[in-house]
């Protein structure tokens, strides 16, 4: 996983020597020493919107996901769905032969109600001391095994009818009407993909600019270049020692259900937009200078080239951001600085001819 945020390596065109023993000179001076005008292509300096972001790789995962298995024994009456059709939160999918519990519960709705009446009576005759505690305790006793008995063949009854338990998309069935299975036996899978998440590993190095809420691009080989976009909603607390990275996780809105979990993803994401960033073409930078810096002409009130030393902010394609060295308005030279140098009289292209510098992708 690389940066985006990268040291911009440009060809030198021009020798240190421009940023010192050189004094500008205006056109008389420079027409008086023989210098010839050089066409150059200018444009301004200008603000514009920047995205400072972070290209990693991720994949796909659903937002919710399981296996439908069967709680009991039984046998399939029923299958009450078509495989890869979306179904709603408690919709009945599979619904298995319910006779042989439907017995047996109402044998022990008999035995409660049986053991019920024993309690009750059991219950009057302490309280007039009839009988002695004990023959009320084991009253009490078999009343109660009755009625967790009875609970427990309602509850087996209840799971003979097998329901959706989120809304999704089903996937595909592993058995068909009429088949005897066993408990625990996968019946099929039920997966909710709207929205999905982008899961994705952050080097530790950038945690400090991590942020809820933070804007993610992201693309996928099916679709080539068509962009999907979420939001970041969880950051791990904790660093994996193992790789030195952070999980992420963005949610990805998905109401045409194109993305599939499992699907490996090209990802952008947004650590810092500066609304007001003063961007030029990458073509006007003629020289690197250290500390993150370069040399840049611009063109004078007396229409000379001066040599002007800029820090550098992000790269973009085509451009790069100036943080520190340009006004808004600055005539920048981009075209024609193997013809130049300080104090050159220049003349260039006119506002309407000049290229500006290009939106963000």
């Amino acid at each position: 996983m690389r940066p985006r945020i990268s040291t911009l390596l440009i060809s030198t065109l021009a020798g240190l020597q421009l940023l010192s023993g050189c004094k500008p000179k205006s056109d008389a001076a420079g027409a008086a020493a023989g210098l010839p005008t050089m066409q150059v292509v200018a444009v301004e300096a200008r603000r514009q919107p920047v995205t400072e972001s972070l290209a990693l790789v991720g994949s796909i995962a659903a937002n919710e996901q399981l296996e439908l298995k069967s709680e009991i024994d039984g046998t399939i009456q029923e299958i009450l769905f078509r495989e890869g059709q979306p179904v709603e939160k408690g919709q009945l999918l599979i619904r298995l032969d319910e006779t042989k519990l439907a017995a047996d519960v109402a044998e022990f709705e008999s035995n409660f109600k049986l053991g019920q009446a024993n309690f009750d009576r059991a219950k009057q005759l302490v309280q007039e001391k009839l009988i002695p505690q004990s023959e009320y305790d084991q009253a009490a006793a078999t009343f109660d095994v009755r009625q967790a008995t009875l609970n427990r063949k309602q509850r087996e009854l209840k799971d003979t009818r097998i329901t959706a338990p989120f809304s999704g998309v089903i996937g595909a069935r592993n058995v068909s009407p009429g088949q005897v299975i066993a408990r625990n036996t996968l019946l099929t899978w039920l997966v909710d993909v709207d929205p999905v998440k982008a899961e994705l590993n952050v080097p530790e190095r950038f945690l400090a600019q991590l942020r809820l809420g933070q804007t993610l691009d992201l693309t996928v080989a099916a679709f080539g270049t068509n962009q999907f976009h979420g939001q970041v909603y969880f950051i791990a607390p904790a660093v994996d020692p193992n790789t030195r990275t952070t999980l992420v996780k963005a949610e990805i809105p998905n109401p045409k259900l194109e993305l599939k979990p499992g699907m490996f993803a090209n990802l952008e994401l947004n650590l810092q937009i500066r609304e007001n960033a003063i961007v030029i073409p990458e073509t006007a930078l003629s020289q690197l200078v250290e500390g993150g810096g370069a040399v840049v002409f611009i063109i004078d009130k007396a229409s000379t080239a001066q040599p002007r030393k800029v820090k550098l902010g992000i790269r973009l394609a085509g451009r790069v951001e100036i943080a520190e060295g340009l006004e808004p308005g600055d005539l920048v030279i981009v075209e024609g600085l193997q013809k130049i140098g300080p104090g050159i009289p220049v003349k260039f292209a006119a506002p309407e001819a000049t290229p500006a510098p290009a939106s963000r992708p």
